[in-house]
């Protein structure tokens, strides 16, 4: 038995080094062809560049209006990550605490909720949006909130479910309300649920292109949607492009590994208990 064990370790860690490889893949040909010419990137795509230039950064950061395009997608992914985060908690938190069978049927519904496309609903929301004046930051970020509670709201409940509910009772003892009982006591212990809802939905805010493209106007577009100045109807700027992208992913990298020892934790805590 030992044996088999010990011919299996070079099988997977061969797999695991051919995955790795295939996982790195595109970050490389992102940061290679970043520092190419357009030409260069058309004779070889694979291959280093034969001159590495850092002026495709310089142009790409000018024709991003980077700072401007960065505040931007900070602002409303930042806010929105604040909003879901709050307002997910909560109503994990009133719907675990409440044993009804209501409660379960509303839980159902935020889970199902999941699996509705964002395409599906894309048009009656943004007309309803408008016809309000919301389709700005403001609006956007309501919209974030509403695609992105349903998983935040399923990971907290199933946290929630791991806390004995003797220290609500305590608190109720010692005379704290439901909202203070939840904040400092209940609410600490989520941490790890919040900082995997925060990655999760960082990763996506951050990258999404299409709801701000029907939301938000040129004045407050964001990283990606200004990525799209490099491509044309007659030309793509890859070169520019790879350079922008290159740049755009930096914060979020930054950000994960900042996070990474929570992520773990959090997801085995909110999808496993």
């Amino acid at each position: 038995m030992a044996d088999k064990q010990k011919r299996s370790f070079p099988v997977l860690e061969t797999a695991g080094i051919l995955l790795g490889i295939l996982w790195l893949s595109p970050f490389y040909l992102m940061i290679v062809n970043a520092f190419k010419t357009n030409r260069e990137i058309f004779q070889n795509v694979l291959g280093l560049p034969s001159e590495a230039t850092f002026q495709n950064f310089i142009q790409a950061y000018i024709d991003l209006n980077f700072l401007r395009a960065l505040f931007n997608s900070t602002m409303i992914t930042a806010i929105s990550i604040l909003v879901i985060i709050l307002f997910s908690s909560m109503a994990a938190y009133a719907l675990a605490r409440n044993k009804s069978r209501l409660s379960g049927a509303i839980l159902l519904v935020f889970v199902a909720a999941m699996l509705i496309p964002f395409q599906a609903v894309m048009i009656t929301l943004t007309s309803f949006f408008g016809s309000v004046n919301m389709l700005n930051s403001a609006g956007l970020i309501f919209m974030y909130l509403g695609f992105g509670s349903s998983l935040a709201i399923f990971l907290y409940h199933g946290a929630l479910k791991s806390i004995p509910l003797s220290l609500d009772e305590a608190a109720k003892i010692d005379g704290a309300s439901r909202f203070q009982t939840f904040w400092y006591i209940i609410f600490p212990l989520l941490r790890p649920i919040s900082v995997t809802v925060a990655i999760l939905n960082v990763i996506w805010i951050w990258n999404d292109f299409l709801l701000p493209s029907l939301v938000l106007s040129t004045s407050e577009a964001t990283i990606p949607l200004r990525m799209f100045a490099f491509f044309g109807e007659y030309t793509r700027q890859w070169h520019l492009a790879l350079a922008g992208l290159t740049i755009a992913i930096i914060p979020v990298i930054i950000f994960y590994f900042f996070a990474q020892k929570q992520i773990i934790k959090g997801v085995s805590e909110g999808a496993v208990k």
